[in-house]
């Protein structure tokens, strides 16, 4: 357990300030913006952030800027989420935050080169509500439970954990019941994922699919996904990241499709042989 945060004073950066936003998420502790006492780096109960010159997670003391030059891209709330064992899924599933970690250790120019995008596009993404935070928080020189910026700060952090545990949850799950299907189509090998219906259900199925196989290193193999329909007993049939040669508009005079969507991304059908889902994937097939 931790009894108090302390970070740098001045300028606030966003790692800074969404590390702080994990830490409070977990802590309801006071956030001091000042140099640590040397006693505090040592101090297990005292979590040290974006300041210090000392990463040792065991003391909760998470500063990454004596790292040498050569170092990978890293910042305050990689080493949170790290000590945490949170980061493999976030650098995956949260795409702003290898960005983030550019931005602090490399800054904005070698950003937007890592990127390929120009300079000004680095400013252009610049968010109000961003800006607001991060002034009103290097303003305060202490925030407690209770004060409007630190409702919202733990709020942040809640967001992300819960974000981050239901990804791993999601995973974890279509591991368990999920089958992988190859579909044989005009000469052509479809790939697909096919969630069945379990009980109790995983919330957001579709989600949950296009979440593990990301996780699994699929992108490139998975056409289409197959997951049981929130709003009936029957199943979505969905094409992965715009998969082009699956148009679902297809089938949408098909007896036992309900409802196809006009760009083809997608379709609803009453049926729940696996069987004849794998034939409508195939008659999808372009």
């Amino acid at each position: 357990m931790i009894r108090a945060i302390v970070t740098h004073p001045g300028g606030a950066h966003k790692d800074d300030l969404l590390a702080a936003c994990v830490l409070i998420a977990r802590h309801a502790v006071p956030i001091f913006r000042r140099d640590p006492t040397p006693e505090e780096l040592a101090d297990e109960t005292v979590a040290i952030v974006d300041i210090g010159g000392s990463h040792e997670p065991a003391l909760h003391n998470y500063d990454h800027h004596h790292f040498p030059r050569e170092h990978d891209p890293t910042c305050a709330l990689s080493l949170v989420l790290e000590h945490l064992g949170l980061y493999d899924d976030a650098l995956q599933f949260c795409d702003w935050l290898a960005p983030a970690e550019w931005f602090d250790s490399r800054g904005p120019t070698k950003t937007a080169k890592w990127l390929g995008v120009p300079r000004q596009a680095i400013s252009q993404l610049n968010s109000p509500i961003d800006m607001t935070l991060l002034r009103r928080f290097s303003q305060e020189k202490e925030l407690n439970p209770g004060d409007p910026l630190y409702t919202f700060m733990q709020m942040v952090g809640e967001d992300l954990l819960t974000y981050l545990r239901d990804v791993r949850e999601h995973i974890d799950f279509v591991d368990e019941h999920a089958e992988r299907w190859t579909i044989q189509q005009g000469g052509d090998s479809i790939e697909a994922v096919f969630l069945p219906r379990t009980d109790p259900p995983v919330d957001e199925p579709s989600n949950a699919v296009k979440r593990w196989i990301r996780a699994n290193g699929l992108e490139d193999t998975i056409a289409a996904i197959a997951y049981p329909d929130r709003r009936g007993d029957g199943f979505g049939l969905g094409r992965y990241e715009d998969h082009p040669r699956l148009d679902f508009a297809r089938v949408g005079e098909e007896a036992d499709v309900h409802f196809a969507h006009k760009s083809g991304f997608m379709c609803k059908t009453g049926a729940t042989e696996p069987e004849r889902l794998r034939a409508l994937i195939g008659a999808a097939w372009r």
